[in-house]
């Protein structure tokens, strides 16, 4: 599903416009964003927990030479499903 057909089903179901549909979702986008911007967690019962994880730094090799480069270390966004969502789809 794509962001236009999750923007036609929220106003299928919830009787909005979709003009009004498609503002909603992206003001969700943006407070998700802001939130993990300031470090964060988004949880929501039953959905699941936008966070941010942190990677290690870790050697990798640069596929065209081979030579061994050091890749820093990151915060990336990550999502962890609630276990009701995990039971829904398995």
């Amino acid at each position: 599903m794509n962001k236009q057909e999750l923007i036609n089903e929220i106003s299928k179901k919830t009787g909005l416009t979709k003009k009004d549909s498609a503002a909603a979702l992206d003001a969700f986008i943006e407070a998700v964003k802001a939130s993990l911007k300031k470090g964060s967690d988004v949880r929501l019962v039953g959905f699941g927990t936008f966070t941010i994880r942190k990677r290690k730094p870790k050697k990798g090799r640069n596929p065209r030479t081979g030579e061994e480069i050091k890749i820093p270390a990151k915060k990336v966004p990550a999502f962890r499903p609630a276990s009701e969502l995990k039971k829904l789809v398995a």
